[in-house]
């Protein structure tokens, strides 16, 4: 089984276990697809699902100007990271828009 917590912790060292937790839950059957669970931030498709899914439709963001901006940050702070884990992404964008609590 793939360590999200300790992949988290490379971006947030007080990451939250039970918010990772709850992402791990949510995403469910994608995480067994290696496609799937990766984020391509080279492939705008992926950055609108990303946007429409996870900040607009799961966190309840209705400004998409503004998940676009931190889904930006999210891809620049794991620029060096070749394969984005869906988790990880994900629990930085909810991080970047105060949004861990209402997971």
């Amino acid at each position: 089984m793939v360590d999200y917590v300790a992949d988290v912790k490379k971006y947030d060292a007080t990451a939250s276990e039970e918010a990772v937790n709850k992402i791990v839950r949510h995403l469910g059957i994608a995480l067994r697809n290696r496609d799937s669970s990766l984020v391509s931030c080279t492939d705008p498709k992926e950055l609108e699902r990303v946007r429409q899914r996870w900040c607009e439709k799961k966190l309840g963001v209705t400004d998409a100007a503004k998940c676009d901006a931190v889904i930006e940050k999210v891809c620049q702070t794991m620029s060096s990271d070749n394969t984005k884990s869906r988790v990880t992404f994900y629990y930085l964008v909810a991080k970047h828009l105060d949004k861990l609590s209402s997971l």
